[in-house]
């Protein structure tokens, strides 16, 4: 049955909301060498920059997950998309490492409430397609953000305000849209009692979380590491002073992993889980090799088989652990899942960040990459021993 109107209307509302959200999330990421150009500050506080949104985004996360179900979705939309506001400002008023940080903590935070409260809204709008949004327009908003920030940072004036400015007109849109648009849920009690985090592993699930979790970390050390430095790592391997490659690489690499969300969608989990980690093994390895031969052709199809990785492998991960839990235990451990993904989007840079003060940026990456690479090995080896645990989900 097609849904009312007022529902189509809300979920053509979110989706414009959360493409938006993880297009402003990837905005700067263009942007750093630019701001690292001008700023001189180390590639620790630039890791140290990128990380902070990751984090702030988990603690919204954590604490704000359940909030729209007691105040609505449309008071907690517009909340984030205020604050989200607020951290455009910031970073166009920004003037050191400083600002940088703190607007990217704002954003981070807005961010982590938008996702709970926009993926829940999508699905309230449309049960049967919300998942889908959900999946794949937060892939599909950092390469329209990615592009979109190197190209308004190669053809117009202000490179480190115009794309914000620019975001900043779209989320006044989306706020006055969402404000207009009809709740997909109504207030109920119990809002401060939401804000305790709820956080298990239960027992069908745990053999199932383990034997991907060197999987989950892989994949996202590798997108938090094309966030942050790889752009930086173009400029140096490369010599090149465009900005083009670097958000083109970004691109590539979140298209892809939209593309294998997609495809992905009706095949078995553990099929995809393992085709995606051989994709994002080969992908890595390319990008190893391409980095250090200051290859450009090979940063671009290996960063192509590392987004087809990124996306199956993370999409294999959700529907190979989710299954066996409960229906209750479900959105406790999703919480876990969050963490372990967020903490390794972010520590890991961080760590990275600091090696290269030390031993340099393509050696540091060479390490880096080869760890994403060992990673992969043990979680295929693991996931095919435990098979018979992942493969079974609860009825």
């Amino acid at each position: 049955m097609r849904p009312p109107v007022s529902s189509n209307r809300a979920f053509k509302v979110h989706g414009l909301t959360l493409l938006t959200f993880f297009a402003a999330s990837s905005l700067p990421t263009p942007l750093y060498h630019l701001y690292q150009a001008s700023w001189h500050f180390s590639a620790s506080t630039l890791t140290a920059i990128f990380s902070v949104y990751a984090l702030a985004l988990l603690v919204a996360l954590l604490l704000g997950s359940r909030l729209s179900d007691h105040l609505g979705r449309r008071t907690v939309i517009v909340a984030a998309i205020g604050l989200e506001i607020i951290a455009m400002a910031a970073f166009a008023l920004a003037s050191d490492s400083n600002g940088l940080i703190l607007a990217r903590a704002l954003q981070g935070f807005a961010t982590g409430l938008a996702t709970a409260a926009v993926g829940a809204a999508l699905i309230d709008a449309d049960p049967i397609h919300g998942s889908t949004v959900n999946s794949i327009s937060p892939m599909v908003g950092l390469a329209l953000g990615a592009l979109g920030s190197t190209a308004l940072a190669e053809l117009l004036p202000a490179p480190l305000v115009t794309g914000y400015v620019v975001i900043a007109l779209l989320l006044v849109a989306c706020f006055w849209l969402t404000w207009t648009a009809p709740d997909t849920a109504t207030r109920r009690p119990g809002a401060l009692a939401s804000l305790l985090p709820r956080l298990s592993v239960p027992t069908g699930a745990r053999d199932a979380l383990l034997a991907v979790t060197p999987l989950n970390i892989a994949l996202w050390m590798l997108g938090g590491f094309y966030l942050s430095l790889m752009p930086t790592l173009v400029a140096n391997a490369l010599h090149m002073t465009s900005l083009w490659l670097g958000g083109c690489l970004v691109a590539l690499l979140t298209f892809s992993g939209a593309l294998a969300v997609w495809t992905g969608a009706k095949r078995e989990a553990l099929e995809v889980l393992i085709v995606g980690a051989l994709l994002l093994a080969a992908g890595t390895a390319g990008i190893r090799w391409s980095a250090s031969h200051g290859n450009a052709a090979g940063l671009m199809i290996g960063s192509v088989l590392a987004g087809l990785g990124f996306g199956g492998a993370f999409l294999g991960a959700i529907r190979t652990v989710l299954p066996l839990a409960q229906s209750h235990e479900r959105s406790h451990l999703m919480g876990v899942f969050y963490i372990e993904s967020y903490l390794s989007f972010s520590a890991p840079t961080i760590a990275l960040g600091f090696l290269v003060q030390h031993i340099g940026l393509l050696r540091a990456v060479d390490y880096y990459t080869a760890i994403i690479v060992a990673l992969v090995a043990v979680a295929i080896v693991w996931v095919l021993i435990k098979r018979r645990h992942v493969a079974s989900p609860v009825t």
